[in-house]
């Protein structure tokens, strides 16, 4: 049984700022090794569930996060960016039997983490279909494409409940909720514990499932500033959605993923 990891930070256990989540950044080191426990903690859950094989994605900024040599040796590790549209979810297959998020945080525009995004933070809202979307929302498809079911996610409060809501019965473990700019945790011992047993239990009752990727899609960015949606316009079969907004239409929702490559900056 092959498992696969999408890794995150902005969700992970005690994070509140910005400066704890920039390679290089003193702040950095602490908080790369408490993503690292996270992601640790999904591995062993899989492992005693049965997984004979754990594929991680350093999905966080540079891709240059984790301390791989905490990595237990049925673990294969993706670094960086290919460029490839999977971005998040590259290294993924149809030979997967489940998709794993950890240290992932809630969408843009909304106030259950300090650190909210999608993406980066040029982008105020992305949104599929009308509806407001995050990076989940876009990964748990791209997974969708391969057949693999997203079964759990570690993360703040608002991503937990989004991720419920678009596949019910996944497993989820909430570490944190925000109010303003602050946050309030749990200790990241007891998310490394709930992960563990979390992503063991829902790979053992087959929690989770496969959002349906029939077409057709609409996919509209809206940029902070007007200066980046008119150079991300110029996509092919892109067009102008109000003075700060790019949409894209597509039959196939990887012609989507395609797009934001290029579009989201």
């Amino acid at each position: 049984m092959k498992i696969f990891i999408s890794a995150d930070i902005e969700g992970t256990a005690g994070i509140n700022h910005w400066d704890e989540t920039i390679h290089g950044h003193a702040d950095w080191t602490e908080y790369r090794a408490l993503m690292t426990a996270e992601v640790l903690a999904a591995c062993e859950g899989a492992r005693a569930a049965g997984a004979t094989e754990v594929v991680v994605k350093d999905a966080h900024d540079s891709g240059r996060n984790l301390l791989v040599e905490r990595l237990p040796d049925y673990v294969r590790i993706v670094r960086n960016w290919s460029g490839h549209p999977d971005a998040m979810m590259f290294g993924l297959d149809d030979s997967f039997a489940a998709a794993i998020y950890t240290g992932y945080h809630s969408k843009a525009g909304t106030e259950d983490n300090p650190l909210a995004h999608t993406s980066n933070l040029k982008i105020s809202r992305l949104l599929l279909n009308g509806e407001v979307a995050s990076e989940f929302t876009v990964n748990a498809l791209c997974a969708a494409l391969y057949g693999v079911p997203s079964v759990f996610l570690a993360g703040d409060a608002g991503i937990c409940g989004d991720a419920r809501t678009m596949i019910p019965g996944m497993g989820t473990v909430e570490t944190l909720f925000g109010a303003g700019p602050a946050s309030n945790s749990i200790a990241p011992t007891r998310s490394c514990r709930l992960i563990r047993e979390g992503v063991e239990a829902a790979l053992k009752t087959d929690a989770g499932g496969i959002p349906a990727t029939d077409g057709p899609w609409e996919v509209v960015v809206e940029f902070v500033n007007p200066v980046n949606a008119y150079q991300s316009r110029w996509y092919p079969g892109a067009s102008a959605h109000g003075p700060r907004a790019v949409a894209f239409e597509a039959a196939e929702f990887f012609e989507i993923l395609r797009a934001l490559r290029f579009i989201k900056g």
